[in-house]
C-alpha cells in the first residue's frame, strides 16, 4: 500500500542500489547457518530440535565474523567480483543483514514446528507497517539508496527482537527439553544426522539465491542501477503472493506434509490439491499484468516506472509459478529429495543465466534478456512440480514412514 508513495520519493536509481544490497545479502544469507534452521521442523522430539536451534545459531554467528574479517580485508575487490560495488561503502551492513537474517529464520522455524502462526503472522505485519512508515520518513528528509538500506538493517534488527520475545512466550510453554544446555556431543550428532542440509540444501539454496538476485547485479552492470531498480521493483509487486500468500503456505504445509509422512497419508494427493488451489487463487491478478503491465505500473507507481512494467509482463507466470510451487518446494526436505533438488537447482539456473546472458550479449536488450531468463524459469518450475508430485508415492512414503 505504502509502494505509490514510496517509489515516487526515491525514484529507480535508489531502488537499483537497494536492491544489489538485497540480493547480496540474500546471496550470502544462505550459508550463513549452512541450512540447518530448515531441519527444525522435522524430529519428533523437542531436545533435538532445540539441538538444531542452538546449532544454528552458533554457526550462524561464526560464520558472521569470518564474513566481517574477509570483507575488512577483501570487500572492495569481493562486491566488485560480483558486480556489486556500487554498494562497497555499506559493506559491514552485510554481515549484520545475515546474522539477523539467520537469527530471525531459525526462531521462525521453531514457531511454525509448534503452529505459533499467529505470533508469525503478526509480527510480519509489524515488520511490513515499521519499514514502510520508516521508508516514507526517510522519504521526506533524505530520499537516497543510503536511507533504503538503513532502514532495511534496522528493520531486520527490530523484527529479529520481536520474533524473538514471541519465540520465548513459546518456548516457555515446553518441556525442560527445550532448554538450550545442550552438550557438544548432541550437538555434533545433530549436524551428523541432518547432513544433507548443508551438503545438499545449502548449495541449492545459494544456486537459486544466485538465480534470484544476478539480474539485478547484471542487469546494474550493463545497463545501469536505474534498469537494476526497475527490475527489483517488478519482482517486489510481483512477489507479494507468494510472500504473503505462499509463504503463509508453505510455512503450514511444511509441518503438515512431515506429520502426514509420519501417519502414513496420501501425500501425492495433498500436494497435487494444494497446487490446485495456489493457482486458482493467483491466476487473475498475475494476468492482468501480463495483458497490461505498462500502464498499470506508470498509474500506480509514476510514470518513470514503465520499463519495470514491460519487465513485469515477462516475469509475471514465472512469479506466478514460484507462487503455486510452494506446496511442492515444501515437501522436498520431508520427502528426503534434497539430492535431486541440488541437481535440478544447477540445471534451471545454469539455464537462466544464460537466457540472461544471452539477451544481454547477443541482443543488447534489457527488455529481451528479462524476457528469456523468465521463460527459462518457467519451463524449470513447470518441471519441479511434475518431478516432486512424481516422486510423492505410496512407495517412497511407506519408506520414510516410522515403525
Amino acid at each position: 500500500a505504502a509502494a505509490p508513495l514510496i517509489t515516487r520519493l526515491y525514484g529507480p536509481e535508489a531502488f537499483g542500489l537497494q536492491g544489489i544490497f538485497l540480493a547480496v545479502v540474500a546471496l550470502l544469507s544462505t550459508v550463513t547457518a549452512l541450512g540447518y534452521p530448515i531441519a527444525i521442523v522435522l524430529p519428533r522430539d523437542d531436545g533435538d530440535a532445540m539441538g538444531l536451534v542452538v546449532l544454528s545459531i552458533v554457526i550462524a554467528i561464526a560464520v558472521s565474523l569470518l564474513t566481517t574479517v574477509l570483507l575488512f580485508f577483501f570487500g572492495a575487490p569481493l562486491l566488485e567480483l560480483l558486480n556489486a560495488g556500487a554498494i562497497s561503502g555499506f559493506m559491514y551492513l552485510i554481515p549484520l543483514a545475515m546474522l539477523l537474517t539467520a537469527l530471525g529464520l531459525v526462531m521462525g522455524q521453531w514457531l511454525i514446528r509448534h503452529k505459533a502462526f499467529t505470533v508469525t503472522s503478526s509480527f510480519s505485519v509489524f515488520n511490513a507497517t515499521l519499514i514502510a512508515v520508516a521508508k516514507v520518513i526517510g522519504g521526506f528528509t533524505f530520499p537516497s539508496a543510503g536511507m533504503l538500506i538503513g532502514i532495511n538493517a534496522a528493520g531486520g534488527l527490530v523484527t529479529t527482537a520481536a520474533t524473538y520475545v514471541g519465540w520465548q512466550r513459546v518456548r516457555k510453554r515446553q518441556p525442560e527439553t527445550t532448554r538450550p544446555d545442550i552438550p557438544v556431543r548432541k550437538l555434533i550428532t545433530l549436524a551428523r544426522r541432518h547432513a544433507d542440509f548443508p551438503l545438499l540444501r545449502t548449495p541449492q539454496n545459494l544456486i537459486n539465491a544466485a538465480s534470484q538476485g544476478l539480474p539485478v547485479l547484471l542487469l546494474a552492470s550493463y545497463f545501469g542501477a536505474g534498469a537494476a531498480g526497475q527490475y527489483a521493483l517488478a519482482i517486489a509487486v510481483l512477489a507479494l503472493p507468494a510472500n504473503l500468500i505462499g509463504g503463509s503456505v508453505m510455512s503450514v504445509f511444511y509441518p503438515k506434509v512431515n506429520e502426514a509422512i509420519h501417519s502414513g497419508e496420501n501425500i501425492r494427493r495433498l500436494i497435487i490439491d494444494a497446487t490446485k488451489g495456489m493457482a486458482v487463487i493467483g491466476f487473475l491478478p498475475i494476468l492482468l499484468i501480463c495483458l497490461a503491465g505498462p500502464p498499470i505500473f506508470e498509474f500506480v507507481f509514476g510514470r518513470e516506472w514503465g520499463t519495470s512494467g514491460a519487465y513485469a509482463q515477462w516475469l509475471a507466470f514465472w512469479i506466478f509459478l514460484q507462487f503455486v510451487n510452494k506446496p511442492a518446494v515444501a515437501a522436498i526436505a520431508p520427502l528426503r529429495l534434497q539430492h535431486g533438488l541440488l541437481i535440478y537447482e544447477l540445471f534451471s539456473t545454469g539455464a537462466k543465466l544464460l537466457a540472461l546472458w544471452l539477451g544481454i550479449a547477443l541482443f543488447a536488450s534489457d527488455i529481451v534478456a528479462v524476457a528469456l531468463f523468465s521463460l527459462a524459469g518457467i519451463a524449470a518450475y513447470i518441471w519441479l512440480i511434475l518431478w516432486v508430485i512424481r516422486n510423492s508415492t505410496e512407495e517412497r512414503v511407506a519408506a520414510l514412514t516410522p515403525v
